[in-house]
């Protein structure tokens, strides 16, 4: 003989359970099943730093505060400037609160700077465009010293491979954005 007394009453005084009254499953919480899978891809995606609104007229960029070989104070030479959180709407919770770097933008130990573009410009072209064409121009002075040489001066060997015929043409400086 079962015991009616016994059965337990979700509905006994007016309660419900827990789970109906204080927590929503999670299906109730996404939007559609796109943004699941936007929420799944994501997880996957190693993105450690938040990309922050453009700044007119600069080139804004994350620096690391504890980078030896790129200490800040030789990007504060080169023209870089720190952000500050009036600048970056909607960065408020990246604000430094307090100390020497108190009102920039950060994120763990990286600051956010900016450089006026023309300033960038001249840096990028002088890193990506002028030092790999100086460093072309030595390795055909080492190309034409190689080898053995007939009376005339003339290199008795060849050199295979046809991208070696191109480091004598001039490239045009291009555009960095």
């Amino acid at each position: 003989m079962k015991d009616d007394r016994l059965k337990k009453d979700l509905q006994a005084g007016g309660r419900e359970s827990r789970a109906t009254q204080d927590r929503r499953a999670a299906s109730d919480e996404l939007v559609s099943q796109q943004e699941r899978r936007r929420m799944f891809r994501n997880e996957w995606i190693q993105e450690s730093l938040p990309k922050p609104p453009d700044i007119a007229g600069y080139h804004l960029i994350w620096l690391s505060t504890t980078n030896g070989y790129d200490p800040i104070h030789k990007r504060l030479r080169m023209g870089y400037t720190p952000v500050t959180i009036d600048e970056v709407p909607g960065f408020e919770n990246y604000k430094v609160k307090a100390g020497e770097q108190a009102g920039y933008v950060a994120c763990n130990e990286m600051l956010l700077y900016k450089i006026p573009l023309d300033l960038y410009q001249q840096i990028m072209e002088e890193l990506h465009h002028y030092a790999p064409q100086d460093e072309s121009d030595k390795i055909r002075v080492q190309l034409e010293n190689m080898g053995p040489r007939d009376s005339k001066g003339r290199s008795l060997g060849m050199v295979e491979g046809e991208g070696l015929n191109q480091l004598d043409q001039p490239m045009p400086v291009p555009v960095f954005t």
